[in-house]
């Protein structure tokens, strides 16, 4: 006849002394209580291995952080898991790679791998601003989070307040990130499906308002204007720099003396500094020319060709030109954005090739087939172009006024 145990109780087990050898207290059912001669108790659990049958032995845990109750608990988990054929050790080990997992897959880190990613594959304004946004808005309320456990319903409790607060533009763009965020956490197998890529519907849509630009007959005014206001010089040849050759306020503003090259009559723009990460070349008209030495006793001795006015070290700041702008009356006309635009209506409305002046504008196709077979930038076609643009800008800054027909531009003035 078996021996019967009887049930341990929360005193003896508080009680239980240390002697001179290891000892064991037994609760039934495969629960003990080993009190070591230094003190420590600890609990286990004996059971026979489900098909080898093979006597094992589990940790519970130590005493008193496990209490006699919760190791009673465990105790009917673990034979539960016997009695249906699966070993207790082999569970818990998967249980904490289950643990382990969820751990590296919160949100914070993949928001980490999504960040290093973009990194180097946008500007670093760009990445700037989205790094800001991360930070301020999403990973104080999600980083602890596995992305298992990010639904809509969590994001939202986030996003609402802003949207109420009537800044729907900075919601859009948090609904692109923590999207972005989501589909890495697909793409990479931590789950199955992104359960917010609808989530940018349930806030209205704001009215994209496009950057203001003059029509070519407003480029004489543009031109004069630039050219008698009190600006500092390097500031008006920033402005006359980005004009002439129809690039990104960023892009002019980050232009150094080591992209120019007078031998080939280009300036070669990094794929860093371009928005589409993708290398620009410039040709060089002799207006372009004219700027440069204009700027070369101001800044030749230095990396930028328009240095910033309290570090010459840095380049100017990107709004430079667009504050400039303002300055001289035209806030509300253009931006210093607008004058790609200006440069493209003009030029558009002169005949030239439209996929020259796409080119010269660095856009990128579209069309995703026709880019992946199209990697000409046409530089010796641009040529004539560029020079004609030039042209038109010197001749606009002497007065001469251009006026667009059904038939193109037609002079009016000189």
């Amino acid at each position: 006849m078996a021996r019967q145990i009887i049930s341990l109780t929360n005193t003896q087990v508080k009680q239980a002394k240390p002697k001179e050898r290891e000892y064991s207290l037994n609760d039934g059912s495969g629960l003990s209580l080993r009190v070591r001669p230094s003190g420590s108790k600890s609990w286990f659990f004996t059971y026979l291995v489900p098909i080898t049958k093979k006597r094992f032995k589990i940790s519970f845990g130590a005493y008193p952080d496990v209490s006699l109750a919760q190791a009673r608990k465990k105790r009917s988990e673990a034979r539960s898991l016997v009695a249906e054929g699966i070993d207790p050790k082999v569970e818990k080990i998967n249980q904490e790679e289950v643990e382990r997992v969820a751990l590296e897959n919160t949100f914070e880190c993949q928001s980490e791998r999504w960040l290093s990613l973009k990194k180097n594959s946008t500007l670093e304004s760009t990445y700037r601003k989205r790094e800001q946004l991360l930070k301020k808005y999403l990973s104080p309320n999600l980083d602890h989070f596995p992305l298992t456990e990010i639904k809509p319903q969590l994001v939202t409790a986030i996003l609402n307040p802003v949207a109420e607060s009537g800044k729907i533009e900075t919601v859009k763009r948090l609904c692109i990130i923590v999207n972005e965020v989501m589909r890495l956490g697909v793409a990479a197998g931590i789950i199955e499906f992104n359960p917010l890529s609808e989530i940018t519907k349930l806030y209205p849509t704001q009215k994209v308002q496009h950057n203001p630009a003059l029509l070519p007959e407003e480029l004489p005014a543009l031109v004069k204007t630039i050219q008698e206001s009190n600006s500092k010089i390097i500031t008006k040849n920033l402005i006359l720099w980005q004009l002439h050759t129809m690039v990104r306020p960023g892009e002019a503003a980050r232009a150094r003396w080591s992209e120019i090259d007078r031998d080939n009559l280009v300036w070669i723009v990094p794929s860093e500094t371009m928005k589409m990460k993708r290398e620009h070349v410039v040709p060089l008209t002799s207006q372009m020319l004219t700027i440069l030495d204009l700027m070369e006793p101001l800044s030749g001795h230095v990396e930028f060709l328009f240095p910033a006015d309290r570090n010459p070290r840095h380049h100017s700041n990107t709004q430079t030109a667009n504050m400039a702008l303002k300055r001289m009356g035209f806030e509300g006309k253009t931006t210093a954005h607008g004058l790609r635009a200006l440069a493209s209506t003009t030029l558009n409305a002169q005949g030239f090739d439209s996929d020259l002046i796409e080119a010269a504008l660095a856009h990128e196709d579209e069309n995703k087939i026709r880019k992946a077979y199209n990697r000409t930038d046409y530089l010796d076609r641009r040529r004539p172009i560029m020079q004609w643009w030039s042209e038109r800008i010197e001749r606009a800054g002497e007065g001469e006024l251009l006026e667009v027909g059904f038939k193109g531009l037609r002079i009016v003035a000189a």
